[in-house]
């Protein structure tokens, strides 16, 4: 019987091995959330390079979160994430959820960022 992280570490394997097939090149906007944080980069997976990252753990982001494990601090990545890419030049990216489960804390990100000018 697999633990509950070996199930999540098979699901992101596969998530990710779908997503290289299906990304025709693009970046990946990869996130890990975890029980106090959310965390976003974007990743160009060719060169192995971090391009823009943004998490809720910024000193400037503490200050004005009450925590960075809801919603409201996930929207705020999401929207954060979107802004530096764009100025990066980065508009179109594939969405690597991390095999997490799209709602929630996740889909705020991602709809956060789709509405600050991401395409994905």
């Amino acid at each position: 019987m697999l633990s509950t992280l070996e199930v999540r570490n098979r699901r992101t394997t596969r998530n990710r091995y779908s997503l290289a097939q299906k990304s025709r090149g693009r970046l990946r906007l990869s996130i890990y959330r975890s029980g106090k944080h959310i965390y976003a980069q974007v990743i160009d997976d060719k060169n192995g390079k971090t391009l823009v990252a943004a998490s809720t753990v910024e000193k400037d982001l503490r200050s004005k979160l009450k925590t960075g494990a809801n919603k409201e601090a996930a929207k705020t990545i999401g929207q954060l994430i979107a802004e530096r890419a764009v100025k990066a030049g980065i508009k179109e990216v594939v969405f690597d959820r991390g095999g997490r489960i799209y709602h929630g804390r996740v889909k705020e990100l991602a709809d956060a960022a789709r509405a600050a000018g991401l395409s994905f």
